[in-house]
């Protein structure tokens, strides 16, 4: 099993070491278990747990002071699970699991998906707050309930763009997925990159992309599926990963990350941001932790 994941593209690039740690962690927890589609979603699970990362309860809130998680999977044979706009949903890669292994679908939105999830025994009622988010929350005047007044209010206070992702290989298939907390004070309701196959996430026989930045871009851009196609092209994964960063760079104005694996467990990553904390882990290689 080789594992690589990420922690967002839109940390500050002093992020504390303790933050590399856990996703190290996450990524080791991914290591050591026997299929690549549990890989990605144990190592995701366990970032969605940690505030430190903008994803389950450490997601951003929007214009409305609700928090809504998206997440999504592809396999190399082009399976795919999605959901967006999940309301006290913490383990969104779960649903997004659901979504590929129990229906004819790609993508589920909203409540019904909220309600899917629960037929499914992930949790629908959990507290995805942080205290970082409540303290940031109260620290913001919020705008009035009316949708002209948050549009208004959004040219002050919309920002950030980090997410977390993984992508595995155990030798035989592949999964690439990400999952997020959306943007902070995004108007309610905004979907980003990170659901839409091909933006956020991809994956075919030659490898699997996570992508992560500035959701919007990187949805315009399809960032992930250009990685992806730049190792069908023959490219190795670090060639795709810059390759696809610099194409996004000239085009657009905001800042990405990918990180890429091919079929044979080679990885690659790239970024235009600050930062982009990373992880790599093998099945022959990941340690047991203890959080510090």
């Amino acid at each position: 099993m080789r594992v690589i994941a990420h922690g967002g593209a839109g940390s500050p690039p002093e992020e504390p070491r303790w933050r590399q740690r856990r996703l190290q962690a996450g990524a080791d927890i991914g290591a050591r278990t026997d299929t690549a589609m549990k890989a990605v979603c144990e190592t995701i699970r366990a970032l969605e747990s940690d505030p430190a990362f903008n994803a389950g309860v450490g997601s951003d809130v929007q214009s409305d002071g609700r928090i809504r998680t998206d997440a999504g999977l592809m396999t190399g044979d082009r399976q795919c699970g999605a959901v967006a706009g999940l309301d006290g949903v913490v383990h969104a890669i779960d649903a997004a699991r659901a979504v590929l292994e129990e229906t004819p679908h790609v993508m589920l939105a909203g409540e019904p998906a909220v309600e899917f999830a629960a037929a499914h025994g992930i949790e629908t009622d959990a507290d995805p707050w942080s205290d970082r988010t409540r303290e940031r929350w109260r620290d913001t005047d919020p705008p009035g309930s009316t949708v002209t007044e948050q549009l208004a209010w959004l040219d002050e206070h919309f920002g950030g763009h980090d997410t977390v992702g993984a992508v595995a290989t155990d030798g035989d298939t592949l999964v690439a997925g990400t999952s997020t907390g959306g943007r902070w004070a995004a108007l309610a309701g905004r979907v980003g990159d990170v659901p839409q196959i091909g933006a956020g996430f991809y994956a075919s026989e030659a490898g699997g992309a996570s992508a992560t930045g500035a959701g919007e871009d990187i949805a315009r851009e399809a960032l992930a599926r250009r990685a992806v196609e730049l190792l069908e092209d023959g490219q190795s994964p670090r060639g795709a990963a810059k390759g696809a960063i610099e194409t996004f760079g000239d085009r657009v104005e905001g800042t990405a990350g990918v990180i890429v694996l091919d079929q044979a467990g080679t990885m690659g990553e790239a970024f235009n941001s600050p930062a982009m904390q990373t992880a790599r882990a093998s099945s022959t290689e990941a340690r047991q932790w203890t959080d510090q």
